[in-house]
This record gives C-alpha cells, sequence and structure tokens, in this order.
C-alpha cells in the first residue's frame, strides 16, 4: 500500500539535504544503538577547531568522557537542568588544561560567528534512529546532527487522518523525553508535522506552547507546500547555530522549577532586525509593532542577549526602558527570570546619570521618567541601544528629544503592542525610520497573533439595556439643563457631574454588581477562570467590593489600586507593599484559590499577565490604545477548554468598535467578535451536524440509537469531518453556555456531544479535533454519555473463539452485532482511559478499525478480533480496584499512621503508606479475603512494610492496618 508517512519524511529530508544538511542513513552512522553522540563526528570535529587538541588528539577523549557523564546522569525530571548544563560546557564553563604548561584554554565545540567558521561544522541529518537497543527501541523519525551532537528530533504523522495532527507527533516527543531522556541533553528544539502545520517546541515544554515558524511573505499552512516552506526557512544550518546560541534561554518559575525558553518566529525576526541594524550602524532608530501578548518583552531578552555577545559590536551598553512609573513590571520579571548577566536598575536619575557618564557596558533596565529632568548631554558612545517599551503612551511632550540630548548618538528601537496613528508625529520622530515602508520595521498583527495561537480571539457582551449607559441621551438632557450657563462654565460642570453623576448612582452600582456576580458564577467560574472588574475611579472600586461582599463573599474579591495622596486614609486597607501585591496576585493566578475577581481602577489594565483571567467586566469610559490594553488582558492562552477572552461591556465603549479600534489595522474587526453574532450561527451550525445523521431517531436511547447514528459515519474520513464539525459547533456553545438561548437546543446537543464521544479514537490520537471540549462540553458528556450501559455481557465477551462462527451464524445483523460489542468495548476503555492495559486496549482498537476499513480483514474477522479484544478487557476489568476504593483505604491508613508520628519514630506518612498501597496491590486478587491463603499473603505483605521496613513492632497498629486494608482493597 502507498505509504503517506514516506512521503513527509522524504519531502522533509529532500527539503534539509537543500539547505546543506548532509543525508547519512542511520545504519552508517558510526554508532551503537546505546549512543547518544555519534563520538567519531564530535573527536573529529575538536580536532578540526582547537590546534591544541589537534596537537594531542587524545585529548578529545577527557572532553567526550565529560560529555558522556553529563548524558548518563540525566534523569526525565533532571533534563532541562542538564540541558542547559550542555550548553554552558559548550559556550562558558569550555576551559581545559591544554595550553602550555597545563594553562587553562577555552575550547570551541562548534564553529559560532562568521560564514567561515559556521562551514567548518559538519551538518547531519538521518532518518529512523533507533535507541537505546535494537531490540523494543524507541525509533525517531528524524535526527538532526551538527559534529556529532543530536541537536533537533522530528517526528511525522500521516496526512490521511483529520483526527491525527501534528499534537499527536509532539505528544510522541514528550513521551521519549520521559523515557528515553538521554537523546535530549544535547537538543536546541524537536519539531513535528501531519504535512499539514509545522510546530516546534524546546525540551519539556507543554505540547499547547509549540508554535509554527512563518515567513514575512508565507503566513499559511495546511498542505504539504506550506510545511515545506516552513522547514526550509527554519531549519538551515546557520539559524539552528543562532537559535541555539542566542535565542534559547533558561530561565526559572516562581516555584523555583527551570525551564527552557525558544524563541517563536516574529520574536527570532524582530530581534534579528534589531541586531542587524545595529551592525549596519544605519538607520538609528525603527518601529516594532507586536500584538499584545506576543511576547515583546522577550523579544527585548533575546535582542539584548545577542547584541552583548556580538564581538563586532565592541562591548555594548543595552537599556531597556520602561513607560511605568516603577520598574516592577512584566519586562524587569522577564528579564530578572531569564538569568541574564550583567544585568542592573536604574531606580532614580542619579543611578542613570552615574551609570552613563561611569560608560559602564551592561544591560540596564530603567522608567522613561528618569530622562524627564536630564539637562545635559550623559554620553557620546554610538553602541548604546535603548529598546523603549510601549513607545507612543510616553512620547507626549519632550521626554523623547530628552533621551537624544542624553544620548546623541544612541539607537532608538520603539515596541508597542498596539498600533500608532500616522498623525503621532512623536512616537514616529523618535523611533520611526523613513526607511520602512509600512513605518515599522517588523509587525506582527492581531490577526497574525491569534493565527499562530499566541493569543486567543476576543468575545464581547453588550449587557442589558437598563446597566447600560446611554452617552447621547446623558449629553443631550445635560445640554437641555445647562443651555443658560457660559461655556466654560457648563465645561467646568460636564467634567465634574457627568459621568460621575452616573458612576456614583447606588442604585446602579448594585445592578452591575448583581449581574457581575450572577454571570461570574454561571459563565466565568464553571471552567474554571478568573475575572477583572473594572471600575472608574478610586472611590468605585470601594462601593463595588461592598456590594460584591454581599453577593460573593468577602474572600472571593480583593481591589488592587494605587494608594497615594489619599489624605483621609480612605483605601489604607489596600495599602500593599509590591511584595504583598505580588503575592495577591500569585494567589488570583492559582487555580485552586479563593480569591476569584480582583476590582481596579486604573492597576493591572496594562502589563498585567495571569492566563487564567477570562472576563473583564468594564464600567469605565476608555478609548484608544488604553482600551485596547486593557481588554488584551483576558486573551492570554491558558488551557485547552480557554478558547476566548471575553468583556462584559456596561458603558458602550463597543457600540462603535470600528472607530474605537481601528487605527491602522481593519484585522481588529476580526478579533473582536460579539457574542449576538455567534448566536446567529448557532442554528446553522447545529443543522451542519445534524445532517450527517437525516433519518434518525434521535429519542431513541442507549444502543439503538447510537448505532443507528454511527451507522452514518460509516468511514473515517466522514467521522473526521463530523469530529471537525462539531469542535466549531462546540466552541460556539461554549462561548454562549449557559445563555437561555440554547435551552431548545440542549437535547440535540446533547445527543450530538454522546455520538462524538463513541466515535472518537480510544487511543489518544487526534488531540487537535478530538481533544478540545469545552469545559462545560466535558461537564455535559459527562452527565449525559452512557454509552449503552456498560453491561458485563460475560455471554458475548468471554466467548471462545473456536465457537464464534457458530455465534455470528445465530446473529441476523452482522454490523448491528459489531456495534454493539465495539460500543461496549469502547465505554470499558474510556471507564479506565488511566490504566496501561486499557491504553493498549485502545491502541490495538485503533489499529483494527483502520485495517477494517482499508479493506484488510473481512467483516466477520474483525468482529471476531473485536470479540477477542472485548475478553481481554473483561478480563483486565477483573483486575481493576475501584479508585474510590483505593483512595479510601489510603485515606484510612494515612490517618492511622498520621496518629503514630512522634519524636520516636520518624516516618514518612506518605512512604509507608505508599509501599503498603503498592504491595497489597500486587498481592491480593478478587474474593481474597474469604480464602485464608488470601489473607495470609496480605499479611505477609504488611508485615514486610510494617515490622520490617519501617520496624514499627506494635501489633495493635499493625492489626488496625490489616483491618483496613481487608475493609477497603
Amino acid at each position: 500500500m502507498f505509504n503517506e508517512d514516506n512521503t513527509i519524511e522524504q519531502m522533509v529530508l529532500t527539503s534539509l539535504k537543500n539547505n546543506g544538511w548532509k543525508f547519512i542513513s542511520a545504519e552508517e552512522l558510526q554508532r551503537e544503538y546505546s549512543d547518544v553522540m555519534v563520538e567519531t563526528m564530535v573527536k573529529e570535529a575538536l580536532i578540526r577547531l582547537n590546534p591544541e587538541i589537534a596537537e594531542e588528539p587524545s585529548r578529545a577523549d577527557e572532553v567526550i568522557y565529560k560529555l558522556r557523564t553529563l548524558i548518563l546522569s540525566v534523569q526525565p525530571h533532571n533534563l532541562v537542568t542538564q540541558n542547559e548544563m550542555f550548553k554552558k560546557m559548550v559556550f562558558e564553563e569550555n576551559s581545559y588544561p591544554f595550553g602550555k604548561d597545563g594553562r587553562m584554554i577555552p575550547i570551541r565545540f562548534f564553529g559560532t560567528m562568521t560564514k567561515e567558521d559556521l562551514a567548518l561544522n559538519d551538518y547531519v541529518v538521518t532518518n529512523q534512529w533507533v535507541y537505546p537497543q535494537k531490540e523494543n527501541g524507541k525509533r525517531l523519525d528524524i535526527v538532526l546532527l551538527i559534529n556529532g551532537f543530536p541537536v533537533a528530533i522530528g517526528e511525522l504523522k500521516t496526512p490521511v487522518r483529520n483526527s491525527i495532527t501534528w499534537l499527536d507527533a509532539a505528544g510522541d516527543i514528550s513521551a521519549y523525553e520521559r523515557s528515553i531522556p538521554g537523546m535530549f541533553v544535547t537538543n536546541i528544539f524537536n519539531f513535528a508535522t501531519e504535512g499539514k502545520c509545522y510546530r516546534y517546541g524546546s525540551v519539556c515544554m507543554p505540547v499547547g506552547m509549540w508554535g509554527p515558524w512563518h515567513t514575512p511573505d508565507h503566513k499559511s499552512e495546511g498542505s504539504l507546500a506550506d510545511v515545506k516552506i516552513s522547514v526550509e526557512d527554519m531549519i538551515t544550518p546557520e539559524k539552528i547555530m543562532d537559535i541555539f546560541q542566542f535565542f534559547t534561554l533558561f530561565a526559572t518559575d516562581k516555584k523555583y522549577r527551570k525551564y527552557k525558553v525558544i524563541c517563536r518566529y516574529q520574536q527570532y525576526e524582530g530581534a534579528n532586525l534589531i541586531v542587524e541594524r545595529v551592525k549596519a550602524g544605519y538607520p538609528k532608530q525603527g518601529l516594532i509593532w507586536h500584538f499584545q501578548g506576543s511576547g515583546k518583552s522577550l523579544l527585548m531578552v533575546f535582542a539584548a542577549q545577542k547584541l552583548r555577545m556580538r564581538p563586532e559590536l565592541n562591548n555594548p551598553t543595552i537599556v531597556i526602558v520602561d513607560d511605568r512609573i516603577d520598574l516592577e513590571t512584566q519586562i524587569t520579571a522577564t528579564f530578572n527570570a531569564s538569568d541574564i548577566p550583567n544585568l542592573v536598575s536604574l531606580g532614580s536619575k542619579d543611578d542613570l546619570e552615574s551609570f552613563f557618564l561611569g560608560d559602564q557596558r551592561k544591560i540596564a533596565i530603567t522608567t522613561i521618567f528618569k530622562f524627564g529632568d536630564i539637562k545635559k548631554e550623559l554620553n557620546p558612545r554610538d553602541n548604546i541601544i535603548l529598546m523603549v517599551d510601549e513607545a507612543h503612551r510616553t512620547q507626549e511632550g519632550d521626554l523623547g528629544s530628552k533621551m537624544r540630548l542624553a544620548l546623541p548618538n544612541a539607537f532608538f528601537f520603539g515596541l508597542t503592542g498596539t498600533p500608532i496613528n500616522r498623525i503621532d508625529k512623536n512616537t514616529f520622530n523618535t523611533f520611526g525610520a523613513v526607511e520602512d515602508k509600512s513605518g515599522y520595521m517588523s509587525k506582527y498583527s492581531f490577526s497574525d497573533s491569534i493565527r499562530d495561537n499566541a493569543t486567543l480571539p476576543l468575545n464581547f457582551e453588550p449587557v442589558p439595556v437598563d446597566l447600560h449607559v446611554d452617552r447621547e441621551k446623558l449629553d443631550a438632557e445635560f445640554d437641555a439643563l445647562t443651555e443658560n450657563l457660559s461655556k466654560e462654565d457648563k465645561a467646568e460642570l460636564s467634567r465634574r457631574v457627568n459621568m460621575k453623576a452616573i458612576m456614583y448612582d447606588r442604585k446602579r452600582i448594585r445592578k452591575v454588581c448583581e449581574h457581575i456576580a450572577k454571570h461570574y458564577r454561571e459563565k466565568i467560574e464553571p471552567n474554571g477562570y478568573k475575572g477583572q472588574v473594572v471600575c472608574y475611579d478610586r472611590e468605585c472600586c470601594l462601593m463595588y467590593k461592598e456590594e460584591l461582599d454581599k453577593l460573593l463573599g468577602p474572600d472571593a474579591t480583593t481591589i488592587v489600586m494605587d494608594t497615594n495622596n489619599d489624605k483621609e486614609d480612605k483605601y489604607k486597607a489596600y495599602k500593599r507593599d509590591r511584595d504583598a501585591e505580588g503575592k495577591i496576585l500569585d494567589r488570583f493566578r492559582e487555580h485552586n484559590d479563593p480569591l476569584k475577581l480582583v476590582i481596579v481602577t486604573a492597576k493591572l489594565l496594562t502589563g498585567f499577565d495571569a492566563p487564567i483571567l477570562q472576563a473583564m467586566y468594564l464600567d469605565k469610559p476608555m478609548k484608544d490604545h488604553n482600551l485596547l490594553q486593557a481588554i488584551c488582558r483576558t486573551n492570554r492562552t491558558y488551557d485547552e477548554g480557554k478558547t476566548h477572552g471575553l468583556i462584559v461591556d456596561y458603558v458602550g465603549i463597543f457600540d462603535n468598535v470600528a472607530t474605537a479600534l481601528d487605527f491602522d489595522e481593519s484585522s481588529m474587526k476580526k478579533v473582536i467578535s460579539n457574542i449576538e453574532e455567534v448566536k446567529k450561527q448557532i442554528p446553522a451550525l447545529m443543522r451542519k451536524c445534524l445532517s450527517y445523521f437525516m433519518g434518525v431517531d434521535r429519542t431513541v436511547d442507549g444502543w439503538e440509537g447510537l448505532i443507528a447514528a454511527q451507522e452514518c459515519l460509516p468511514t473515517n474520513k466522514i467521522k473526521d469531518e463530523f469530529g471537525a464539525d462539531y469542535k466549531v459547533l462546540n466552541r460556539a456553545w461554549d462561548a454562549l453556555s449557559p445563555d437561555p438561548f440554547l435551552s431548545p437546543m440542549k437535547y440535540d446537543f446533547q445527543w450530538l456531544t454522546r455520538v462524538f464521544e463513541s466515535v472518537k479514537p480510544t487511543d489518544g490520537r487526534g488531540g487537535l479535533i478530538w481533544a478540545s471540549l469545552g469545559a462545560k462540553t466535558l461537564e455535559l458528556v459527562h452527565e449525559n454519555l452512557q454509552v449503552g450501559e456498560v453491561h458485563d455481557d460475560m455471554e458475548i465477551l468471554t466467548m471462545d473463539a473456536d465457537l464464534i462462527d457458530e455465534f455470528i451464524e445465530k446473529q441476523k445483523n452482522l454490523r448491528k452485532t459489531t456495534i454493539k460489542v465495539e460500543i461496549d468495548l469502547v465505554a470499558k476503555i474510556r471507564k479506565h482511559s488511566n490504566d496501561v492495559k486499557f491504553v493498549k486496549l485502545g491502541e490495538k482498537l485503533e489499529n483494527l478499525r483502520e485495517k477494517h476499513e482499508q479493506g484488510l480483514i473481512t467483516s466477520i474477522e474483525f468482529l471476531k478480533l473485536l470479540l477477542e479484544l472485548a475478553r481481554e478487557a473483561a478480563e483486565a476489568e477483573q483486575e481493576v480496584v475501584p479508585e474510590e476504593e483505593v483512595d479510601k483505604g489510603k485515606a484510612a491508613l494515612t490517618e492511622l499512621f498520621d496518629g503514630l508520628r512522634n519524636s520516636k519514630t520518624p516516618i514518612i506518612v506518605e512512604r509507608i503508606v505508599g509501599d503498603i498501597d503498592d504491595i497489597v496491590k500486587i498481592v491480593r486478587f478478587d474474593g481474597w479475603q474469604g480464602t485464608t491463603a488470601g489473607k495470609q499473603e496480605v499479611k505477609k505483605a504488611l508485615r514486610s512494610v510494617v515490622w520490617v521496613k519501617y520496624k514499627i513492632k506494635d501489633k495493635e497498629v499493625f492489626d488496625k492496618a490489616y483491618q483496613y486494608i481487608e475493609q477497603y482493597y
């Protein structure tokens, strides 16, 4: 049969060969199956790149021994650390006593800087690499080697089935990282494709965070040609070495766990444009517009890292300029987490002056306001590079000219997440280069960001009219009221009274808070997300808090605000230092913390990064980039269930969304979708899904109903098409639920959901279509999914293979019988989806289904083999202990041993309970409590843990533990 996987493999290999990678088949490489490095190639490279090793080649063995130790000591839990160690060993801690008289000198593992230097490396691509042994070893589709080190691993899947996607390939790589971590110690990145989408990620990166790679001119995907463009653009020897050295970094999260960061394509492009402009020396400025949430802070980190490390730039000074008053921002946090050397913070005007006058060559972070009092030149050097965040927000006034005065020959790069109007002359004078035709040297728009899943679409929900501020009506009434006043008095009165009168109205605040509490409880909380309430001013924040406390309880909300100039101590309760505020916000980010809503007026509307935040309750008039900055707090990606950010609009901001947000970029309209628009689509989406089942009686429950539905989806192709259509309906449903509008369609949706569950692959394949159920839909599935009921239909299930033929004879409808057995089997496999045995059974079932569909086995053979599988499943189920019983047993044992703990028995309760649980599970069998042999076996096992291993000789404790085991196991 024609092998589609092979087509993709050949295409990838051909593209890589064209890019300068030399193909050598895995069998021809000089390595044992258990080798990670191709040591002959490593040795040749060390000799080629280091004269000191060339004159004494045995020195290479000393280096290789050290590398081998690093690889052999890796465990899945320390893979990121070992990966970082490898990078350090190659670029930083690379000194060996190979100089004259044993002097320590740095040695080179790779040629890195110039074209001539890069040409000294050996670039090899191979396929079907087997590790760590021939029998039952893992087989990796594509392995890229530089100087004998495996630096990238690619997994490829078939393009023929919609439900099998790049996610499955990426999932395989994640599994390899756990089972064969040694293969990833020298890794730069990994990639995955099914011939439609290309994605890449760094070691231990969650699969959902893997990104695409596009070129400035080509951003579409879905075909083999698109994948080819991505592979050919990204996987060149020069780019891989560039990414390795300058565009990967290691960071530490708040729980002190290491993780690895690799650039997204727009960060690579933007940072390199900055570096190239600085190397060329002209033009000395440029604007970068990358949409909110697409990683501008990291772009600056990568650019700073590369600029500092390029020798031809003569040790430059890099200055990151923030637009906030204080320095505790996302940018600072990103730089601090990234372990960047030579980083200083300039917190005062004096710090700033002494830094530049002292001609320091470091990376400095400061705020734009520190330049406000500068009246003289501070440093004329031409290798000072400034990167200014949210450039246009603070270029009003003369801060831009003050920076130019202080640093007349510096480079000025402005970065922004919101588009800039051409009429914003200050910004363009300070940062825009006339050479950049569009006004921007690099642009990554709203639609780019959403297409790449770097951010989510925004939905907005206008609220009921009685809560909605009618601005026009208000203005008309105000004009009538003040027609006799002078223009000046009218303006002053308007400023003080107009909006404030409405915003302070207690009846309205009460109603808005009731709406917020109900909306949050029904639409946001069930999915595990949180919300932000944006109020008119600080006084309003207090009133909202008071009302919401009555509705949600005091622990559900807090206020985060600036408490300066608080002469009456009104806001004293919310005066927090940075640490205290940081702790509150960390609580907000925690899924299980009772803090659900933060109430704000100005703080946290820019730069606040909390992916768990989905809903913004907006009751404050805002406009232009301030508005866009604020609403984009909600559209950070979080988990598979979060499909959009939601703005609940109480002030009519979106009545005219096009004028509010359509700066240079009409694509904003695509990003913001109105809930009302989604509503209009639901009936058509529902009809499309139901059209697969023409003539099926949806009121029939159990087997018969599902059999009739499945007969309408006879092939994998049709199942996949249905899966894709259902996914679209599901996303729309999830965005609206629990709107009463959906009630008349709920029965049909539940019915479609049951069908969807019953036909989805049982081996976890096809994450893209099959796993993207929203949280609400999952709830519906659990409420309503009884795929038939799981009958222990032993008459069918334990039937001997020899009797199957006779059994089939008695069946009038072979297809009906087959589907019935299959549905029962699927239900059993789903029920135990975390059990390894059942995962394997799921894989077997999928392989069987595929063989049957491809015509490789007859329908009768298919049923025979299904019955065999069903028998295996029934036997496996006999061995499964109900989870809740085990948990009760564990809970009881934990309580028992907790009571024992004192200074004489320093036992670790979790460990002893875990040991008992493990050993009892091995020796007990169904009905053991009723047999002498069973009781003796379990007592012997318990004794080996309690008496022998932990030396607890208390008979009462032993007897109590045994009683619990007898009851719960």
